[in-house]
């Protein structure tokens, strides 16, 4: 990988949908060289897929929360049953397993406080093996582009 490779990655970071002619444009190749370029970084698995970002406050969902959940000590938990279930939930946007204090992070969109409140208690705490949780509300967020 080259210093054009990362310039590429930069260009597709900030907009995946651009057609390697434009590209190119960008970086100062053609049409052809990008596409090659864009084809070596895809089969090398640097590039995989496209992401589509969802305005989740115009759909309704105006609450973003930051869950820590801790899994019960008692007995042996069963972690893929817990992913399994919790990736089940359609509020629950993202599942991380981590090391530290909890074993989980999730990311839950909510329509407001107590919609959360609904999803946590009915949803998240029901869960086989849920311990202690801790919930952050997102106030803001800025996305930034990775370290290239």
């Amino acid at each position: 990988m080259d210093d054009l490779d990362r310039a590429i990655l930069k260009v597709v970071q900030a907009n995946a949908a651009l057609s390697a002619g434009a590209v190119g444009r960008a970086v100062g190749l053609s049409q052809a060289a990008a596409w090659r370029r864009l084809d070596r970084l895809r089969k090398a698995g640097i590039l995989t897929g496209r992401e589509l970002s969802l305005d989740l406050e115009k759909l309704g969902f105006g609450v973003t929360v930051f869950l820590g959940v801790k899994l019960g000590a008692k007995g042996r938990v069963d972690l893929d049953g817990f992913e399994r279930a919790v990736s089940a939930i359609p509020e629950v946007r993202r599942v991380e397993h981590v090391l530290g204090r909890y074993d989980y992070r999730l990311r839950v969109v909510a329509r407001d406080l107590s919609d959360f409140e609904r999803v946590l208690r009915r949803r998240i705490m029901g869960l086989p093996g849920v311990g202690e949780v801790e919930a952050n509300v997102m106030l803001s967020e800025e996305r930034r582009p990775g370290p290239l």
